[in-house]
């Protein structure tokens, strides 16, 4: 049988090289080469496409070179960051199958408002919350501090930083501002959780729904360094800065079975709930009574990760058989 014709698409870069959010716009570009490079090796034919301002790019690739499949790895421009969801919508109308999430699952998970009053309408436990949005008043914060200040339709951790944590209702209003400034409207304040940080990898393999074993984010941070331990762009993205190099990620974390079992039941609640499709990526903390709570649910998260490898190879998965599954898929979703 022969194999499917696969476009890997993915944005190309925008911001100038030295603007402080260019570095999560290049971890695309890395990754869009492994998983060409193993479905190479698989056997597919295959075509790459990057492209930034102008979709006609896309549409003329897919008139002049109709693939049956699109890996998508389009994650959107980082000057306009719906374009993820508008390029999945350009594939949805044109009934070209594609991998991961559609794109309703896509415009939920890049509006954390959204998403968090749906977790919280469904029962699913995340860290209380208030919205801010087109220069309402600021109501006083009542669900103790700390608190967390984000930008509520950015992702990759863009505008997190340690500025982000406050702990009285001056520095509150001045985060505020500090955002809107600089991203806009809406603001999302949410109630800051002590306690372990995780990242829950969920992918989809021959229809089985796998929880990937847990990545933990550890903060070693010293009290004189006087850093908050959250997981902010530096800690994610600059590798020479103090927060990256005391937040070491561990892989193939285990946890005590009860724990485990009902980290699993809100993760799969989650992801269902928001509606991701073939990978998927849960940003949680444990509580100090070890409640899961969900930070945040994401859509077509980054593939190339220590987490989803070491997990995979944890079940006795091959990595590239994650990237074989999710083809396989969208192939039979046009069937």
């Amino acid at each position: 049988m022969s194999l499917p014709r696969v476009l890997i698409i993915y944005n190309e870069p925008v911001l100038p090289k030295d603007h402080p959010d260019a570095a999560q716009e290049h971890d695309v570009i890395e990754a869009t080469g492994w998983i060409a490079l193993m479905l190479e090796e698989a056997g597919y034919p295959l075509r790459q496409l990057g492209f930034s301002y102008d979709p006609r790019a896309l549409l003329d690739e897919l008139r002049d070179h109709p693939p049956d499949v699109v890996f998508n790895m389009f994650e959107g421009l980082a000057t306009q960051t719906a374009t993820e969801v508008s390029v999945v919508g350009i594939l949805e109308w044109l009934r070209i199958p594609f991998t991961g999430s559609p794109s309703h699952a896509l415009s939920l998970g890049r509006d954390k408002v959204r998403t968090k009053f749906l977790l919280q309408g469904a029962g699913v436990p995340t860290p209380a919350f208030a919205v801010i949005d087109s220069g309402d008043a600021i109501p006083r914060w009542v669900h103790g501090w700390p608190a967390i200040v984000k930008p509520a339709l950015q992702d990759c951790s863009v505008g997190i930083e340690q500025g982000s944590v406050v702990t009285n209702h001056g520095d509150l209003e001045k985060r505020i501002a500090h955002i809107v400034e600089r991203y806009g409207y809406p603001v999302l304040v949410e109630q800051f959780i002590f306690g372990r940080e995780f990242h829950a990898n969920v992918v989809e393999i021959d229809g089985e729904m796998i929880c990937i074993p847990l990545a933990e984010l550890r903060f070693e941070r010293k009290p004189e360094q006087n850093l908050w331990p959250i997981f902010s762009y530096d800690a994610k993205w600059n590798m020479e800065t103090e927060e990256f190099l005391t937040s070491p990620y561990d892989t193939v974390v285990k946890l005590n079975p009860d724990t485990q079992a009902a980290v699993d039941d809100v993760v799969k609640r989650a992801y269902r709930l928001v509606g991701l499709r073939d990978v998927g990526r849960i940003d949680l903390r444990l509580s100090p009574e070890e409640q899961p709570m969900i930070l945040e649910v994401n859509p077509n998260p980054y593939l190339h990760g220590e987490a989803l490898i070491d997990g995979l190879k944890a079940l006795d998965r091959e990595h590239e058989s994650l990237f074989v599954s999710m083809v396989q898929a969208a192939w039979k979703r046009a069937k």
